[in-house]
């Protein structure tokens, strides 16, 4: 199957991009801020709270980062407007992280503060293990200033359990999940199980010591995992929510709120979809089976 699912991507690198965009659809809120703003307001609708996310990383000019700062303004805006149930996440490689750190810094710091402005939540995604440094930097002094700001750490990093360790030292609030870049054996882990095991590691430490945090998986056994740690060390229901990606197990979204979870759904909006939809088809097996099933309906 792991063989099949790498020929599809393959195979869907080679397509045009229109073609693409059909099958990434149901993966992206749409290419405008409106769109993902309707979309939000059907989950709201729902008892379902959002995640937000421009897409794009990995700037070349600080005038990218500063556009991208004057994006992440109309998204809180819009947020604070309709009066969603929403917040924002920005991959800091987009503010300029690898051109200036302290550059990087002070557009963060500014999304930051505009979000306080308007009881608003920020949260750092994790990027390839390049950035992790510079991200867990950012995010530290960061968060000397902000109590509204979080980050993202990734179960398949070996790193990752020094990292939170030092990290709930500072009030840290985390999306915890498995990871989607592909990394060296000799600092991540590559097995599924070996994925599951430290994920599992990783969120007893977090909620034993009363960090906040966001349990991102589709992963049954690590949903039951999760369930179980939350029963056993009898966490609050304020004291975690269960987040999941747009488009991926809509039933197992439903299940979770009506058992009584806060659920947050990750919508990504913007005209740079393409590589978003590309990693995601990478890591996620069903969505790469769901187009090899399209593909022979269109025969």
């Amino acid at each position: 199957m792991k063989a099949v699912n790498e020929l599809i991507v393959k195979i869907v690198q080679l397509m045009p991009k229109s073609l693409v965009r059909l099958f990434a659809s149901s993966y992206i809120a749409g290419d405008t801020l409106e769109e993902a703003v309707a979309l939000v307001k059907k989950f709201n609708a729902d008892g379902i709270m959002a995640t937000m996310d421009v897409l794009g990383e990995s700037i070349s000019s600080k005038e990218e980062a500063l556009y991208a700062k004057s994006q992440a303004f109309e998204v809180l805006d819009a947020i604070h407007e309709h009066q969603l149930l929403a917040n924002l996440s920005i991959k800091p490689t987009q503010f300029g992280l690898l051109l200036d750190e302290e550059f990087c810094y002070q557009q963060v710091r500014d999304v930051l503060q505009y979000a306080r402005e308007r009881n608003n939540f920020i949260r750092l995604d994790m990027e390839d293990s390049t950035t992790t440094d510079p991200i867990i930097r950012l995010y530290k002094r960061l968060r000397k200033e902000f109590s509204n700001t979080g980050i993202v750490m990734q179960a398949c990093l070996r790193r990752t359990y020094d990292d939170v360790s030092h990290l709930n030292e500072e009030a840290a609030n985390y999306r915890l999940c498995k990871g989607i870049y592909i990394e060296p054996e000799a600092i991540a882990y590559r097995t599924r199980q070996g994925v599951r095991d430290n994920y599992l590691k990783l969120l007893r430490r977090m909620l034993e010591d009363k960090k906040y945090t966001g349990i991102a998986t589709h992963d049954d056994y690590l949903l039951a995992g999760a369930k179980k740690l939350i029963k056993e060390l009898n966490i609050s229901p304020d004291a975690y929510e269960f987040q999941m990606l747009l488009g991926v197990r809509a039933d197992l979204r439903q299940k979770l709120v009506k058992e009584g979870n806060k659920l947050r759904v990750y919508v990504p909006f913007g005209k740079e979809w393409y590589a978003y939809s590309i990693r995601r088809l990478k890591e996620n097996p069903n969505m790469a089976m769901d187009i090899f099933k399209n593909l022979f309906r269109m025969n």
